[in-house]
């Protein structure tokens, strides 16, 4: 766990327009802790990182070549028309590119259509044009992907109690060594009291979830850069890489969205989208299990984005936004427990 390799390619040899396989006059580089993101004119080609943080392991090729095809195939559910494939990385003897044939194969990227930056659901909200009619259409797609999502005896397991510590522990267990630098170790030992006695006092809340059948297939990392709010309201950026993280209570989805409305200032926009939800759905009068759901979700993109300040790839300056947005996100976590 906390292994990272090198990549088998050179970044600057797939900058070049003249790597990759469609028409395009600039090529840009976006990094996240597992991914690099290459942005063209009409596509962007995502490359996942050889990393292994333990609750995912793309160290091999054949790993990375897996979850490549699982991210097309998982994200196909609520953005068909923008994920369109897997393309090889290759190397021709001299450079690197991606796709074309009788090249050595070195790794995978996916490839998607690009999305307009403009019409998503954090540009709308920042320019504070988002609307009670985005709010209505976003809620109806989710509960409709909720409806339709796969429910099974398998997937009902990781509702439980015991199962879903397992992703807490794991949290507590990788932010440790962040305390002090993103989180505070007040505020650490009060978010591990604090769901340690929520387990114990409140587990009849995750058997009634069961018993509703809310368990679902979800999407598992809903948060607004991920919305497009075009016909038909595309949701990319599935989590593909660990089942645990998908298979949830639907409560589970949507407290990451609210949470991100609230960790941006939205907290009436956050109170209007639950509203339309529970209307589509009939979830309503749970506020202690949401409260449970977003404070686990603030504290995940707490750690994740803390995992940054690890990655020699990324720079300093890009390293000390993340320690700040680390920070903020572990404070809303304690802030919703009081």
């Amino acid at each position: 766990m906390g292994e990272r390799k090198p990549v088998p390619f050179k970044i600057e040899d797939l900058l070049n327009p003249d790597a990759l396989p469609d028409p395009t006059e600039g090529v840009s580089l976006v990094q996240t802790h597992i991914s690099l993101v290459l942005v063209a004119d009409k596509y962007v080609y995502k490359i996942k990182k050889p990393v292994d943080f333990g609750f995912l392991d793309f160290t091999t090729l054949e790993r990375r070549k897996h979850f490549c095809h699982q991210e097309v195939k998982l994200n196909q559910r609520l953005a068909k028309e923008i994920y369109i494939g897997v393309l090889p990385v290759t190397f021709d003897g001299r450079r690197h590119g991606l796709g074309g044939k009788d090249k050595k194969i070195v790794d995978y990227a996916v490839k998607m259509k690009r999305i307009p930056e403009d019409l998503l659901m954090k540009t709308l909200f920042q320019r504070g044009e988002l609307n009670v009619g985005h709010l209505e259409n976003i809620a109806g797609v989710l509960a409709l992907f909720h409806h339709n999502a796969e429910r099974s005896q398998e997937i009902e397991q990781f509702g439980r109690a015991q199962m879903f510590k397992v992703n807490t522990d794991e949290n507590f267990e990788q932010s440790r060594k962040y305390i002090g630098r993103t989180i505070t170790h007040e505020n650490y030992r009060g978010l591990l009291e604090w769901t340690k006695a929520f387990y114990k006092e409140k587990h009849d809340l995750f058997r009634e979830r069961i018993g509703a059948k809310k368990i679902r297939d979800c999407h598992g990392d809903l948060h607004m850069e991920h919305i497009c709010l075009t016909e038909g309201v595309p949701i990319i950026d599935c989590i593909e890489f660990n089942d645990r993280f998908r298979y949830s209570d639907t409560l589970a989805d949507i407290a990451f969205l609210l949470m991100d409305l609230e960790y941006h200032g939205g907290a009436d926009l956050a109170d209007q989208l639950w509203r339309f939800y529970g209307e589509k759905t009939g979830d309503s009068g749970m506020d202690e299990l949401l409260t449970f759901y977003k404070v686990y979700r603030a504290y995940v993109r707490g750690k994740v984005i803390s995992f940054q300040l690890e990655d020699e790839r990324i720079e300093s300056k890009e390293k000390e936004r993340a320690q700040v947005a680390a920070s903020k996100y572990f404070e809303l976590a304690r802030s919703y427990v009081g």
